[in-house]
């Protein structure tokens, strides 16, 4: 399963290190970060819930990128 989400971030290499955070979270299969659109797009493995999952992606970029956002 394949969702959209809506992302606030300053730069292309904070996109960059978002996807990065987003594609090491586990129950995630892939992630891409758009920084022209500012969307993220998260495949997330099978059987997984995306909501708890996405909740992980989040603190993680956090990580990476402190003034980042994600809008679940």
């Amino acid at each position: 399963m394949k969702k959209t989400y809506k992302i606030d971030v300053d730069c292309a290499n904070c996109a960059n290190k978002m996807e990065q955070a987003a594609r090491q979270t586990a129950g995630v299969a892939d992630a891409t970060v758009n920084f022209m659109t500012l969307k993220m797009i998260v495949e997330f493995e099978e059987g997984q819930d995306p909501k708890a999952v996405m909740e992980q992606v989040r603190k993680n970029c956090k990580k990476v990128e402190s003034d980042c956002e994600v809008y679940l």
